[in-house]
């Protein structure tokens, strides 16, 4: 198994997921945001099995969790989650703005 990293980029998501979904219930967000993590590591046992999407940003893979979807690649040996992003928003846009500033100032680390 590959060690699994939520880098600082994907912790704001994390928390806007809970946030969002505590609204209704906080109990379900904890559990929610729980899976996601869990998902998260799961990642580890079989990195390269998931769906390469280069289209979006070199390297990139996606996880899929319910509505949601995982953005990982991998880094000396080991898993980064770069993004967890609610599947409807236009992804290309978010993950090219992040891809941008990685050339400016290492957004995903």
């Amino acid at each position: 198994m590959v060690e699994v990293t939520f880098p600082p980029k994907s912790r704001p998501d994390l928390l806007d997921i809970g946030d969002s979904i505590a609204k209704a219930s906080r109990a379900n967000a904890r559990r929610f945001v729980g899976k996601l993590m869990a998902q998260g590591q799961r990642i580890g046992t079989s990195p390269m099995g998931y769906v390469g999407r280069d289209d979006l940003a070199p390297g990139l893979r996606m996880a899929a969790l319910g509505r949601y979807v995982i953005f990982f690649r991998m880094f000396d040996g080991e898993v980064r989650i770069e993004r967890v992003l609610h599947g409807t928003r236009n992804l290309p846009i978010v993950l090219h703005h992040d891809s941008a500033q990685v050339e400016d100032d290492s957004a995903f680390d």
